[in-house]
């Protein structure tokens, strides 16, 4: 099928499904509008202070990091241990949602990154999440705190390796690829000044997006009173590093692939929001498509089929960053099982239907199938464990 035939039938199917949608529908109404308020609470939310920093570093990635640094940490022949334990344990660092890792994402897959660091990358930035994990383990117990925290390492480290066995010929041809391109020239800066300028730039984005804690009093909630302070303070740092590291034609390139990652990601982003929010509404409102007593109901026992439902529910849903333990305090008190609940943990900050449509332009159809198949499927097994062991 040519490209012109798939959006003939993208045409077509849209007019029928706007021609014959029951508008007149109270749910129906109800769905449209919660999709559009979705939408409107994440670009307020998440754009600004979330996405447009994480594109600054993604374009940086693709400029100011060489390709053979990449290569040696996270290519095909780059050691295991090595590239996996670097990329595993990205999430303690990076405090991130599902959608705002995916620029960084791919910033280090187009510079050569083998398939199973990039995405066990990818995996470990929004669900290890140490903030999220003692949360966690304070509102919903000590036990379901400490299973996700040994779920999501390990998910991160076996997703990994899985993804770069299955596709292991393709990477294979990546890589002789890769070390046939012409390398890059010699760096123009020192690697102390590199990473000085991604460590700022890395903080920015921690202290930018750091939530207000529950507790009025401690560390956490003196951080968050002074937080933009921090972040200027950063800002007129990295402001100086510019102006004397970098020349005008490094910040144009910069900037120029920091709009090419948000030309591409940003309208999947939205488009999947919306749906996402069509379907399942926002985070405690329960105003969707789907009643959150359905999800309730589907997933109350600790069988098979409701730790199948949760992970795939989750596998769609858009969880913000902490956004999912006051979400699953909701839908514990409706009645869902231990094993649903931490399957839903493991497979909701990791993934959301907006993030799968970013991955499939990065890593195309199959590759992005596999990989949320992997975080399904293993989801799923670690839910019927623990919901067993925990009984």
């Amino acid at each position: 099928m040519t490209d012109t035939q798939r959006k003939l039938l993208w045409f077509v199917g849209v007019f029928i499904v706007i021609y014959l949608m029951p508008l007149d529908l109270p749910v129906l109404q109800r769905s449209i509008v919660e999709a559009f308020h979705m939408l409107q609470e994440y670009a307020r939310e998440h754009v600004l202070f979330c996405l447009i920093p994480a594109f600054f570093i993604a374009g940086a990635i693709a400029n100011f990091i060489s390709q053979q640094s990449v290569i040696r940490y996270f290519g095909g022949q780059a050691p295991k241990w090595l590239s996996y334990s670097i990329a595993s344990v990205s999430g303690t660092v990076l405090a991130v949602c599902s959608c705002t890792v995916l620029p960084l994402f791919a910033g280090i897959y187009r510079r050569g990154a083998g398939i199973g660091p990039a995405t066990a990358f990818l995996y470990s930035g929004p669900a290890i999440n140490i903030l999220a994990i003692i949360l966690t383990a304070r509102v919903l117990g000590w036990q379901l705190g400490l299973a996700r925290a040994i779920g999501a390492v390990v998910f991160a480290l076996v997703i990994g390796m899985l993804m770069s066995f299955i596709c292991r010929q393709e990477e294979a041809e990546r890589t002789a690829q890769a070390q046939e391109m012409p390398m890059d020239d010699e760096e123009p800066r020192s690697p102390l000044q590199n990473l000085a300028y991604f460590v700022t730039m890395i903080l920015i984005l921690i202290f930018a997006t750091w939530g207000e804690p529950e507790q009025v009093a401690g560390i956490w909630q003196t951080v968050f009173s002074i937080k933009w302070w921090i972040v200027i303070a950063l800002l007129a740092l990295l402001a100086i590093m510019l102006k004397n590291w970098f020349d005008r034609g490094e910040l144009r390139s910069w900037v120029g692939s920091t709009w090419e990652f948000a030309e591409q990601i940003l309208p999947l982003l939205f488009a999947g929001v919306l749906i996402a929010g069509f379907l399942m509404g926002r985070p405690g409102v329960d105003a969707g498509l789907i009643p959150a007593e359905w999800v309730a109901r589907w997933v109350g026992g600790s069988g098979l089929g409701a730790n199948v439902i949760a992970s795939v529910v989750g596998a769609l849903m858009y969880f913000a960053t902490l956004t999912e333990v006051p979400i699953m305090q909701g839908l514990i008190g409706l009645g869902m099982g231990p094993g649903p609940a931490l399957a839903l943990l493991l497979a909701g900050p990791a993934l959301s239907l907006p993030n799968m449509l970013v991955i499939r332009s990065v890593l195309g159809t199959r590759k992005t199938l596999i990989f949320v198949a992997l975080v399904v499927v293993m989801a799923t097994l670690a839910g019927l464990i623990y919901g067993n062991l925990v009984i």
